[in-house]
């Protein structure tokens, strides 16, 4: 063991500029490979982060909208009949729009998720800073992290929500009272206000003021023992009608676009694991071949095959670890660089397996030169044969 590990640092340090040279081959399918999954999670959480978070058990479509939000109209006599069924603690109306919030200094204004809440209801978020709505038809909003660090506001301070109105721009002046984690929908960041405010201001075909009771487009349920949840799911949709309740991951995954995203991003994830195992064994192989004398001596001195399979494979782990390291720091030095409205999410543990996924390639890619060079015959290697 210790004669195979000598002479694989021996040849790498005697070769070192064209191993580092390779080891920075993989450091760049590393950084590919890295910000391929940051992007899928970045997109995904994009996607789903409110409703993921949601504090509900149970959200409520209306039965013909295909678990399409946007589809999907519940009125307040929907909403009450499903606050009467037993099991049921407490009913929130969401209603989701866009809008933009102008920026100062900005060229173009920040398009955001605009999400109507009943205050104090599922639905609503918890806060970081500031406190909660207070009252259905109140002029504040909450504002999620990534609108506060995007536009600087504060508690206290206050935000104007530009809205298409028929065919003008309506602008709301709001104030923040809270400010409340990450919760972006549809891929941008979230406002939250009182489902009556949000049915002022949303876009729509004619300024008007919103209804005392506005139809929204889903309904957080909250249940009394989570842990039924199936067996509520059923009797709500048996007892109330014309809804259809589905948990939370189901009504994430269904979000238009959400699955085909992530297809195609771990598809693209995987072809980039194949490259690396074809580009590590590639570089083996012609290390291999270049040194078939060498082999064939330490052969014919009667090394056995054992020393020259655990030679090449410590070679093999050196470069894919350094590679990995590079890779890794310089993905980790560019994600610092980058906005918060940009969706690329390192996430712990989807970056751990992308690293232990590349670590496992090296090994793999290098089987068929290790392979090669056991079946190196010495006198044939030396041209004696």
């Amino acid at each position: 063991m210790s004669t195979a590990i000598h002479l694989a640092f021996k040849e790498i340090w005697r070769n070192r500029g064209r191993f580092l040279l390779f080891s920075m081959v993989v450091g760049l399918i590393t950084l590919l490979v890295l910000f391929v999954a940051a992007l899928g999670e970045g997109l995904g959480s994009g996607n789903r982060e409110y409703l993921e978070k949601l504090n509900a058990d149970l959200i409520a479509y209306q039965d013909t909208a295909r678990l399409t939000i946007a589809s999907s109209r519940v009125d307040c006599t929907t909403r009450r009949a499903i606050r009467v069924v037993e099991g049921v603690r407490a009913v929130g109306a969401i209603g989701f729009a866009g809008a933009s919030i102008p920026l100062e200094g900005e060229p173009e204004p920040m398009d955001i998720s605009l999400i109507g809440v009943e205050p104090g209801q599922p639905g609503e978020p918890p806060v970081v800073r500031g406190t909660g709505l207070v009252r259905r038809s109140a002029d504040e909003a909450i504002v999620d992290r990534t609108v506060a660090l995007m536009s600087g506001l504060q508690v206290g301070d206050r935000v104007v929500i530009r809205s298409t109105q028929g065919n003008e721009d309506e602008f709301y002046d709001l104030q923040v009272v809270g400010i409340t984690d990450s919760r972006k929908y549809g891929l941008r960041a979230s406002v939250f206000v009182p489902i009556v405010t949000w049915d002022e201001i949303r876009p729509k075909a004619s300024l008007g003021p919103g209804a005392e009771d506005p139809a929204c487009n889903v309904v957080a349920v909250q249940l009394e023992d989570p842990s039924q949840s199936e067996a509520m799911r059923q009797l709500l949709q048996a007892q109330v009608g014309d809804i259809e309740a589905v948990d939370r991951q189901t009504a994430y995954e269904n979000t238009p676009g959400y699955t085909a995203q992530q297809s195609t991003l771990n598809t693209q994830n995987t072809f980039a694991l194949l490259i690396g195992i074809l580009v590590i064994g590639g570089f083996f192989q012609i290390q291999t071949l270049q040194k078939v004398p060498q082999i064939g001596m330490l052969k014919a001195i009667g090394t056995p095959n054992s020393t020259i399979a655990v030679a090449s494979m410590v070679q093999i782990l050196i470069i894919t670890v350094v590679g990995v390291a590079i890779g890794s720091l310089a993905s980790f030095g560019l994600s610092l660089t980058f906005p918060p409205n940009i969706p690329i999410v390192f996430e712990p543990r989807s970056g751990a397996m992308a690293v232990v996924s590349l670590l496992l390639i090296g090994p793999v890619g290098g089987l068929v030169s290790i392979r090669y060079s056991l079946r190196v015959e010495p006198l044939v290697a030396l041209g004696l044969g």
